[in-house]
Formats: C-alpha cells, sequence, structure tokens
C-alpha cells in the first residue's frame, strides 16, 4: 500500500504521501499501557527526535533506512463515516489514546488537518476516554474543537517535554518546537479548560537525568499550569540504535562507550537505574504537586447507557 501512495507534496528534506489505512483504530494489548485503542494519523514524523522508538513502523512498509522514517511522510486518507462505525463498535468508557507512534500535531498537520478532522468526528459521539500525545506547540489551534469535544468525553493532553535546555532539546529533537513553546502551549490549554500535563520521555542517561534538570522541568511545567508531571526511562530498539548510536559518536563521544555497554544487546536497561529514576520523578514532583491530582469532572453530555452515543 505505500508503494502505491500517491505523493502528495515534497519539501527540501520531507517527502508527503496520501496512505489509504484499512482502519483508523488499532488494538492494544499491553497491559502495562493504560490504554486499550490507538490512533495515529501519520506514519512517520518529521520531528526527526535521534532516539524514537517509532522508527520501526516502517519496516512494515518495507522502508529499512530508520531516516525514512523522518523523511517520508504518509498522511491516513480520512473519512468520517468510516470511522464513526469503527467508534460505534466500542463499549461505553473505552481509552483511546492519539498519538502513541508518531505526533499527531507535527508539521503535516497544518498542511492536512487530519488530527483536526478526527477531533470534529469525536465531537459527535460520546463516552470515550482520550488521550493526545504531542511535542507540538500547535495543539492550542484546535482548542475549539477540543472544548466540543471535552463536554462529550474524557479528554487530556500529555506535552512530552524532555528538557528545559533549549541546546541539548535542539540537538536531540532537531525539528521539534523549543521547549519554552510547548510549555506555553499547556498554558494555553489549561487557561481554555483543557486538562495537561507534562510528561519527560525519554530521560536520557548522563544528559537530562540530574536531579536539578529533572528539577527544572517540573518547575516549569508547573509554572505552565500542568496538572501533573512524569518520567519514562530511554529504551533502544534496533531500528532506533542505528540513528542514536552514530548521534552520539557526533556529539556526546564520551558517552558512547556507556551507551553500548548497556544497550548493546537489550532494548530496556536493567538494574537498578530505572527504579532510581522514577523514585527521583516521584519525589520532584511531590515538590510541586503536593497533593494528589483531582479527578476530572464528567463530561457534561457523558451517556449513561450501554449504547455510545451518536449525535
Amino acid at each position: 500500500m505505500a508503494a502505491e501512495s500517491p505523493r502528495l507534496e515534497a519539501k527540501q528534506r520531507v517527502e508527503y504521501f496520501e496512505l489509504a489505512p484499512r482502519s483508523f483504530l488499532s488494538r492494544c494489548d499491553n497491559p502495562r499501557l493504560p490504554f486499550r485503542w490507538t490512533i495515529n494519523p501519520y506514519r512517520g514524523c518529521e520531528f526527526g527526535c535521534k532516539y524514537c522508538y517509532a522508527r520501526y513502523a516502517h519496516e512494515f512498509m518495507e522502508l529499512r533506512d530508520p531516516l525514512q522514517f523522518e523523511r517520508q511522510i504518509y498522511a491516513k486518507r480520512f473519512h468520517a463515516a468510516p470511522f464513526l462505525e469503527e467508534l460505534a463498535r466500542l463499549p461505553l468508557g473505552e481509552s483511546i489514546a492519539i498519538g502513541t507512534a508518531t505526533d499527531p500535531y507535527q508539521p503535516a498537520e497544518r498542511r492536512y488537518r487530519i488530527t483536526r478532522q478526527i477531533l470534529e468526528a469525536f465531537t459527535r459521539t460520546a463516552g470515550f476516554r482520550l488521550g493526545i500525545t504531542t511535542k507540538s506547540d500547535l495543539v492550542p489551534r484546535d482548542i475549539d474543537v477540543l472544548r466540543e469535544v471535552a463536554r462529550r468525553h474524557y479528554v487530556s493532553v500529555s506535552m512530552t517535554v524532555t528538557t528545559v535546555d533549549t541546546a541539548l532539546a535542539r540537538l536531540v529533537e532537531p525539528m521539534a518546537p523549543r521547549p519554552d513553546l510547548r510549555l506555553s502551549a499547556v498554558r494555553k490549554l489549561i487557561d481554555s479548560g483543557i486538562r495537561a500535563t507534562v510528561f519527560c520521555a525519554p530521560v536520557l542517561p548522563l544528559m537530562n537525568d540530574s536531579e536539578a534538570q529533572l528539577s527544572a522541568l517540573a518547575k516549569a511545567a508547573h509554572a505552565a499550569g500542568a496538572q501533573g508531571f512524569g518520567a519514562n526511562v530511554l529504551f533502544l530498539k534496533p531500528c532506533s540504535r542505528q540513528v542514536f548510536l552514530p548521534f552520539l559518536e557526533e556529539r556526546f563521544p564520551h558517552l558512547v562507550r556507556r551507551y553500548r555497554e548497556r544497550f548493546e544487546r537489550v532494548s530496556y536497561l536493567r538494574g537498578d537505574y530505572p527504579e532510581k529514576i522514577h523514585a527521583r520523578v516521584r519525589r520532584i514532583r511531590a515538590g510541586y504537586w503536593n497533593v494528589p491530582e483531582p479527578d476530572a469532572p464528567e463530561p457534561e453530555l457523558w451517556p449513561h447507557d450501554a449504547q455510545l452515543t451518536l449525535f
């Protein structure tokens, strides 16, 4: 299907293609994740984060060069009617995550507005728990639609901010918006009544994992009004290592040996490092969010019968 996709547009370093998906909803059976369904409006992501775990997705389309993930972007053709039919088959209260593999607000969204069309479709349903993950300051563009969605569904936006160090962010996330722009987007969402949190993902050993660095990020997130803060430790799939390790050799050569030793045969860090980081994040979070996050109020039009409501 990818080979047959028509090219929509091209610019200096990126080509855009149209992809006709079989469905927009994908089932997630990982019990460790807090959602059962995922939606990714795009395949590939122009932000080009050096650590990105989702590069493997292009391998399903027989695109083996990991750099193609950020240079060949596939916009999924969207039609509301079949999408609403997919949603109608789901039980009330199902959790749906938007942007689990590729950013739903990457630069392609400015052109093709697939994410906005999906959100507009959700204004015609009710009864789901929706989470949007992004590292883009474009998301406030859709505040008008998000407000309507929030009348019918539980909605939250998780803004990924890896560091408040702009220079470091530019190196590891070369095409993503600056950290301050992302935090400004969080403030706009909060001021508009949209729930939003900040998530540090990934925590990069010896790069952004110190107490001071994580505390600075938590402080900035709190100042922006974020309703929560969390973090995940770096993991490197084989496709990610092909990009991340050469990046380290060029920019952080003193770290190459340590990373190779720890990730040469495994994708996930072993030992007590992950737990130490999670404990550090819990301690920092408690300093800024010293009371439990209140439960989200029930949406105004939340349905109370067993059937999905269609408007």
